[in-house]
């Protein structure tokens, strides 16, 4: 019963992870999108700062006066946070080649994108080498996790061999 959970495991293992390369170059293809429209925002604000001779932070600070004004402020400084972030996800995730995305889940933290990208994810088979080996280490880890699962659950209910 212990091998046949565990094997269960495996295959769901190797199933779920088997998806990341392809999932990831979806999530890329979405942040190399976002990266464009926010540096298209950004540059467009920062013309528009020096045709009034102002840098990014005082067009910013002049952003005042008016609710609607303080919100815009505020909205902008996000965006350029945003764009900043963003940018640097990318830059690593460009070079990273797709097992070694596999170890940079902290670098596919934004949310929307996240969500924007699961959303419209679906399943496939994995064919690439990148695939393959990601639902070996799924499988081996699936494995692995449930089997050391129950074999914690079930140590309590083991008999001890008397020698």
């Amino acid at each position: 019963m212990l091998k046949v959970l565990s094997f269960a495991g495996a295959l769901a293992g190797a199933a779920a992870l088997s998806q990341f390369p392809e999932f990831s170059q979806q999530y890329l293809q979405r942040l190399g999108g976002q990266v464009d429209a926010l540096g298209q925002i950004t540059a467009e604000f920062d013309a528009s700062a020096e045709k009034a001779g102002l840098s990014r932070d005082a067009a910013l600070a002049s952003m005042s006066g008016t609710e609607f004004l303080g919100y815009r402020q505020e909205d902008m400084r996000r965006a350029f946070a945003r764009h900043e972030r963003l940018s640097s996800d990318l830059a690593l995730l460009r070079v990273a080649g797709p097992f070694e995305r596999v170890l940079l889940p902290h670098r596919f933290a934004d949310r929307a994108l996240l969500e924007a990208t699961w959303a419209d994810f679906k399943p496939a088979m994995p064919v690439t080498t990148a695939g393959l080996a990601t639902a070996g280490a799924g499988f081996a880890g699936g494995w692995a996790a449930v089997a050391g699962l129950l074999s914690l659950i079930l140590s309590p209910f083991r008999r001890r061999r008397l020698d």
